[in-house]
């Protein structure tokens, strides 16, 4: 018996809709301002920081994509909708920006053999102003970012700008202060140091469920164990879980129960609480069968995929 649950949702997520499009905005323009002084100024750092602006204001639109794409309805084609967007959106940001710190690690390294004068004033003051809109728009998806791994690649991104603008401004300072050029190359490889060690569990994590691994804070183990210990249930295989989205977990399982077990809704209500109460994931189907069953099932017997879920109850000791 398949019985597929997903009547009880957590509250609607806030529609971020409104916030990615203030977001590129004010970030078109930046990117504009800053550009321009930075080529007046001679500015490495500047441009750079400029040229990442730019990589965000298309990452922030790739995040806005992904999210309006997983709340298309599903259909006789896509059964699951286009959930899975957010988390290609994800990865593809995290590589998006690895890409444009390794190009400005680059120019920073060819800029620290041969410096060049810069007018520090113009790219201190335009840094600044980079330091209040990268942080303002980094706020703008700071409630989200630790529920959904798209939004928090959206902050990342912002806070990652936010951060390279507050390199530019100390780099300038201290020129202003001490004439010494390569500081402006060095903080930029500082920066790159820092926002790509920050980024690097993104990228890893979008990229695992992009393979349906178990999604992050869920423990398979005790998954298994919890499900184990509903009355009733004396083994389970074909257990799987994985992200239907950056915010969405889902878990199919089939429970071997007793022969005897009076009631197969009784099994099913206890475990999807356990699965809804305790691990948070909502998306559950779940197939009850008989111990004799289970002896003939194909996925047990091999002629399935790969089933690392199976697993029988522990009988307890008299």
């Amino acid at each position: 018996m398949n019985h597929d649950h997903d009547h009880h949702h957590h509250p609607a997520p806030q529609d971020f809709g409104a916030r990615f499009a203030l977001g590129i905005a004010l970030n078109i323009a930046f990117v504009a301002v800053e550009a321009f002084y930075g080529w007046r100024a001679g500015s490495l750092a500047l441009l750079a920081d400029a040229g990442h602006n730019l990589g965000d204001v298309g990452g922030l639109a790739l995040a806005w994509a992904g999210l309006a794409a997983g709340r298309l309805r599903a259909n006789d084609r896509h059964t699951y909708g286009w959930q899975r967007a957010s988390i290609l959106a994800s990865f593809l940001n995290a590589t998006l920006l690895l890409v444009l710190m390794g190009a400005l690690a680059l120019e920073a390294a060819q800029r620290l053999s041969s410096p060049a004068p810069v007018d520090e004033w113009p790219v201190l003051v335009v840094a600044a102003v980079g330091i209040v809109i990268n942080g303002a728009t980094a706020w703008l998806f700071l409630a989200g970012s630790k529920g959904d791994l798209n939004i928090r690649a959206a902050f990342l991104h912002m806070a990652a700008d936010a951060l390279v603008s507050l390199g530019v401004v100390i780099s300038a300072a201290v020129v202003l202060a001490t004439g010494w050029m390569w500081i402006d190359p060095a903080i930029s490889l500082l920066i790159v140091a820092v926002v790509v060690w920050g980024t690097w569990s993104l990228f890893a994590q979008s990229l695992h469920l992009l393979f349906d691994g178990v999604p992050h804070g869920v423990d398979l183990a005790a998954v298994r164990a919890r499900l184990l210990a509903v009355p009733g249930v004396v083994s389970l295989h074909d257990l799987h879980v994985w992200a239907l989205s950056t915010s969405k977990v889902s878990l199919t399982a089939h429970l071997v129960v007793h022969g005897d077990t009076p009631a197969a809704d009784a099994v099913l209500e206890q475990a999807e609480h356990v699965l809804h109460d305790v691990f948070e994931i909502r998306h559950v189907t779940l197939q009850v069968e008989s111990e004799n069953f289970a002896a003939h099932c194909a996925l047990v017997a091999g002629d399935g995929p790969a089933c690392p879920g199976t697993a029988k109850a522990v009988e307890p000791t008299p």
